[in-house]
């Protein structure tokens, strides 16, 4: 009989231990939700890929060139099909021709009141545009002058700024937390190997980074990969599932407490 006693004092007690215990760091962190955003770039030029990516039924983000000759119509496709709509901005590599870049770029050589104007048009010519990313701009987001410029047209437009990372000395970063801009980094580009494997490859990588910090943004692109790009994005959204990822729009990373 004491026996039986002392064991249901035993568990009493650790019933009240466990209950009153609260849960450890480590069960809290694995609990909060995880977040992952996809940048398709390039859309505005009809390029190989951009239809397949309008049929996908998630939310993406899509990038757009501006004043090319389906810009606004994607702008418009993109908003009815549910993705969320930033400008590509076209601005000046280290390595290039400025020609190459298209209508609507920054370049280093403009003055300050040039690169606003240009980027005032660029984003007017657009419908539903949230933000923007930036093509190429190696040389120009390294540009602390031209950078400034572009940050405080955003700030008049509450609009926020992903950056592409095209170099390792831009100034986005810096600027924009100074300045007050909505902003992240991306974490990887999918599709700089352009073939399945190497992108579903970039996805796992992608997931592995999104659980280690709780979100993760990929840039891929429509063009030469973009069929690769679009089948490796279409087989990895059930895994996002298993994995407890959520697939967001860019602005829920960039600006949680807007959404």
């Amino acid at each position: 009989m004491r026996t039986d006693y002392r064991k249901q004092i035993l568990m009493l007690v650790l019933c009240v231990f466990f209950l009153c215990t609260p849960m450890s760091t480590s069960y809290a962190l694995s609990s909060s939700p995880k977040k992952v955003a996809i940048i398709i770039d390039d859309f505005g030029n009809n390029l190989k890929g951009s239809k397949a990516f309008f049929s996908i039924q998630a939310p993406l983000t899509v990038a757009i060139m501006p004043f090319l000759k389906t810009s606004t119509e994607d702008a418009q496709k993109a908003h009815e099909a549910g993705f969320e709509v930033i400008l590509h901005l076209p601005m000046e590599p280290v390595r290039g021709k400025k020609s190459w870049l298209g209508p609507g770029a920054i370049t280093t050589d403009m003055t300050s009141e040039e690169i606003k104007n240009t980027l005032r048009k660029d984003l007017d010519s657009l419908p539903h545009v949230v933000g923007i990313n930036n093509h190429m701009g190696s040389k120009a987001t390294a540009d602390e002058r031209v950078v400034k410029a572009i940050l405080e047209v955003l700030k008049e437009r509450d609009l926020f700024i992903i950056d592409s990372l095209t170099s390792t000395h831009s100034k986005i970063e810096k600027l924009a937390k100074e300045m007050q801009v909505p902003y992240k980094r991306r974490t990887l580009f999918l599709d700089n190997q352009n073939s399945k494997s190497a992108i579903s490859n970039q996805y796992q990588l992608l997931i592995k980074r999104t659980l280690n910090q709780g979100w993760g943004i990929a840039i891929g692109h429509v063009g030469h990969q973009g069929i690769n790009t679009y089948e490796a994005t279409t087989d990895v959204l059930t895994q996002f599932k298993k994995e407890q990822i959520e697939l967001v729009h860019v602005s829920e990373i960039v600006s949680p407490s807007k959404h």
